[in-house]
Order: structure tokens, then C-alpha cells, then sequence
């Protein structure tokens, strides 16, 4: 498909009513755990699209060009609260952040196996690990609070076992900087995982900054906190290998384009027809935007579009779905790495007094506070076990102990 072929409305011709903006909420009994990603991966997608856009407006003079955007942004504050109405009130804090981490994993993982620029997918497989290590503190807390499996949330699609350790995964901060991309150079994928798993971690940064102080209890709110510190630093990489050099024109075209992807990816591979239908809607909405886009593009800055994107079509789809071989591989072959500058090394070979060791003296000197420990420790010493969901044993031998909390790994 290309959007650029496709039929614009005038922006003004497609608000949309508070009936549609209020759609019957999926069943969390009966919903496929990928309807529940794609609607994360959705409202991320606006979210991004909305702070963008108030961003450029905050930085150019045009007042016309102000009210151009006040009105492209009109429109995407609308598809934001469509799709966050879908979830449903019943659906718990910690069973949605369960989303958001298998979210994070099958999307992260969709996008670093179709990955050509080698740098990208290095910084797409580390982060992959951490997501993955957050799945298990997360389904052991719920296990340890509400009895529940977290395998009824994830449909066993999503295993349930230590990655890189949570507590590894605080770094200094100038070591999650990394080597930009060029979008005029980049190949047309690589553009679109950039954005995309920016716009998603970005998301999963700012739903922790909410609601981490929320959680109704001490030990969650606690390891909310302790994640989203993690979540601020996979943003801080995945933003850093976007292009600085594009304008901030160029920038909202590559953003509606994104949208328009996106939600073509979603209509394509949606098993809910309800919302399938939903996804189409809005993604012939997002078109208009897109052209909106190109316009202003082409009036203010006096470029084609295609100097941008090249010809428009999109690639095929991105399907979310079970990526437990990936993961296991990856796991198996990276586990000992850390970030180093705009790099990654394995701890083994970093110095005593590497930034990373000194952070970590400095955030985790006393690991009986470190909550990602902890709440394994509890579950262990409750259970005599930690939670687990393994298809086959954990591939990192050191973290197979089902009776131990392997502080070490990515550590020493």
C-alpha cells in the first residue's frame, strides 16, 4: 500500500462525536493477547504524535503553521482517546503492565529480526532483554499478591523467566547515547523501527511516571519505580539513533507516516473484526493527516515528500506475535553485555572504575532495597521457588536455579 495513492478528507470533516469516541472495552477474559498490544502499541504511536507536535509548536513563529498543527493535533487527540477507551475498567494496573512489557518484547523483537543497519539491531536485541527480565519481577508480583498466573495475561505466547537481571540494568547515563541514523541515507525499515520503538518506549516511560506511585502497595510501587528508571534509559538509547539533522517538517511527515503504517500493520493482522474496523477508520483518518503533512511540507520548506520517504510504499506488515526462539537466542548469546557509550562491551571486560560499576555502587550498594531482587527473594522464600512459565530450561545456565535470585550475571 501506499498512503500517497490514497484519497485525503479535509481535517475539519473527520472529528468525531463522543459516541465514537467511546467504544465497548474488550473482555480481558476472552481477549487475544495481541488485540491488547496493538491497542498499547496504538495509543503509544498518538501519545508520541500529540507531545511532538506541542513541541514544534512551542518552537516555530507561523501562526498559521501553529494552527495547522493545533488542528492535525485535534484529530490525534481523538484517535488517542478512542483507542484508550477500549480498555476495559475491570482490567488491573499490574494485568495491563503486563501488556505493556509483552508489548515491549514481540515488538521489539518483530522489529530487530526485519533489522538491516547493524547498530540499530544491537541496541533492539539489548533492550529486549531487560523488557523480557521485567515480564518475570512483574508475573512474580502478581503471583505473590493476587495468586494469579501471569501466563493467562501473556496466553503463553510471552515465556516467564530471568533475562538480563533488572538490577544489571542501571547504567551511567552517558553510556545509553548512541550513533544516529541519517533518514536520507537509512534504509526505509530502519527508519520506521527507529520511530516506532521510540514512540513505545517513550509510552511505557511516561505510563510509569503515572502511575508508579498508584500501585495500591508498597513492594509494586516500589518496583514500578525501579522499572521506570529502566524505561527512561531505553528511550534515552532508542531517541538517540534518531536523525537530528531532519527539520522539524521533515520530522512531522515521518510521524504521520509512521501512523499511517502502523495502522495499515493493524488492519491487516487484527483477529478481532470489531477491532479491526476500528484500525481502518483511523488509519483512512491518519492518511489525510499525512497528506496534510506533506502539504505544509512542501508549502513552508519547498520539498517533495518523496525526498523524504522515497516512494511511499510500505513494507509489509508488522505482525505481532510469539518470539520465544528469538528471545532464547539472543538471552543465550548477550546476556554478559552492558552499554559503553555508544557501544555495548561484556562486563567482563570493563575496568573496576567503569562508570558502570561506579553507578551501580551508587544506586545499588545496598541490593536488599533493590526491588527487582526482592521481589523474587519474597516469592522464593514463600514458595521455595521463584514463578516461572520456561517452554524448555532458561538457556543461561546461571539463571536456572528456580530457588535462587542471581545477582551476579551482567554484574562481575
Amino acid at each position: 500500500m501506499n498512503p500517497f495513492r490514497e484519497k485525503a478528507v479535509a481535517l475539519e470533516k473527520l472529528f468525531m462525536d463522543w459516541e465514537d469516541l467511546s467504544p465497548k472495552p474488550y473482555d480481558k477474559r476472552e481477549v487475544d493477547p495481541y488485540t491488547r498490544t496493538r491497542i498499547i502499541l496504538m495509543n503509544g504511536t498518538e501519545y508520541e504524535q500529540v507531545w511532538f507536535t506541542h513541541q514544534m509548536a512551542r518552537h516555530v513563529e507561523d501562526g498559521d503553521l501553529k494552527r495547522q498543527l493545533a488542528l492535525i493535533r485535534r484529530g490525534e487527540q481523538q484517535q488517542q482517546k478512542l483507542i484508550a477507551a477500549l480498555k476495559p475498567a475491570d482490567e488491573t494496573l499490574l494485568e495491563h503492565t503486563l501488556g505493556y512489557e509483552q508489548l515491549a518484547v514481540d515488538l521489539t523483537a518483530a522489529l530487530a529480526k526485519r533489522e538491516k543497519d547493524g547498530n540499530v539491531k544491537r541496541a533492539l536485541d539489548f533492550a529486549l532483554l531487560e523488557d523480557f527480565d521485567h515480564v518475570y519481577r512483574y508475573a512474580d508480583l502478581m503471583d505473590l499478591e493476587t495468586g494469579e498466573k501471569a501466563e493467562t495475561v501473556l496466553g503463553g505466547f510471552t515465556e516467564i523467566m530471568p533475562g538480563r537481571p533488572t538490577i544489571s540494568e542501571h547504567r551511567f547515563p552517558y553510556d545509553d547515547v548512541k550513533k544516529p541514523i541519517v533518514n536520507k541515507k537509512a534504509d526505509p525499515q530502519t527508519r520506521l523501527n527507529v520511530a516506532i520503538i521510540t514512540a513505545a518506549e517513550q509510552q511505557t516511560m511516561n505510563y510509569y511516571m503515572n502511575v508508579c506511585a498508584a500501585y495500591p502497595t508498597e513492594p509494586g510501587r516500589r518496583l514500578y519505580r525501579e522499572i521506570g528508571m529502566i524505561e527512561e534509559q531505553h528511550v534515552t538509547q532508542y531517541e538517540s539513533l534518531m536523525d537530528p539533522k531532519a527539520s522539524y517538517l521533515e520530522c512531522l511527515l515521518n510521524h504521520e507516516y509512521v501512523e499511517c503504517y502502523l495502522y495499515y500493520s493493524c488492519r491487516e493482522t487484527e483477529t478481532d473484526e470489531r477491532i479491526r474496523r476500528i484500525w481502518e477508520r483511523l488509519l483512512y483518518q491518519e492518511i489525510s493527516h499525512l497528506h496534510s503533512a506533506a502539504e505544509l511540507l512542501e508549502h513552508i520548506e519547498g520539498k517533495d515528500w518523496r525526498q523524504v520517504l522515497g516512494d511511499g510504499e510500505f513494507p509489509d506488515p508488522l505482525a505481532l506475535g510469539s518470539n520465544i526462539d528469538y528471545v532464547r537466542d539472543v538471552l543465550g548469546g548477550t546476556v554478559q553485555l552492558t552499554a559503553l557509550r555508544e557501544s555495548w562491551a561484556s562486563v567482563d571486560d570493563l575496568g573496576e572504575d567503569a562508570d558502570f560499576h561506579k553507578y551501580q555502587k551508587s544506586v545499588n550498594h545496598d541490593i536488599g532495597r533493590v526491588q527487582s531482587h526482592a521481589v523474587i527473594k519474597e516469592h522464593i522464600d514463600k514458595a521455595g521457588e521463584d514463578y516461572r512459565f520456561e517452554t524448555v530450561p532458561e538457556p543461561v545456565y546461571a539463571l536456572r536455579d528456580h530457588t535462587v535470585d542471581n545477582t551476579d550475571v551482567c554484574m562481575i
